[in-house]
């Protein structure tokens, strides 16, 4: 039971942490009000980070996009693979830390964990661009 206690004093810390450091990670400063309105309660949390998430994937999409237009076809088809592998990777690590057995906060950390990884693939793809 302490150790359950722990995970989930640690997740929310890290979801609290993750708000704090929102500019420096590529997150919204909408995001980060968000957070701090959910006052800890984890239905609002996962909501702050679904809308974060939504944002970030146009983002990523339209940064993407704006690469692949500045590219050569031999190039085009390595960004593609790039993406693709890319894509399934986050849904593999991200669906781990869904575990069955772990609740509510489980469902946090999944969240937590595709809102951060597309974050960085947006920023990473954005520093392609011309």
């Amino acid at each position: 039971m302490v150790s359950r206690k722990c995970f989930v004093s640690g997740i929310v810390l890290s979801c609290v942490f993750q708000a704090a450091l929102a500019n420096d990670s590529g997150l919204s400063k909408q995001f980060s009000s968000c957070m701090d309105k959910s006052a800890g309660v984890t239905a609002a949390m996962i909501e702050c980070i679904g809308t974060e998430t939504k944002d970030l994937d146009s983002r990523l999409n339209k940064a993407y996009r704006e690469v692949m237009a500045q590219l050569s076809p031999a190039r085009k088809k390595q960004l593609q693979d790039a993406q693709r592998s890319w894509i399934k990777f986050r849904a593999a690590n991200c669906n781990f830390y869904a575990n069955p057995d772990g609740g509510t906060m489980a469902t946090l950390s999944a969240s937590d964990c595709f809102m951060s990884a597309t974050a960085v693939r947006a920023k990473e793809l954005e520093g392609f661009k011309e």
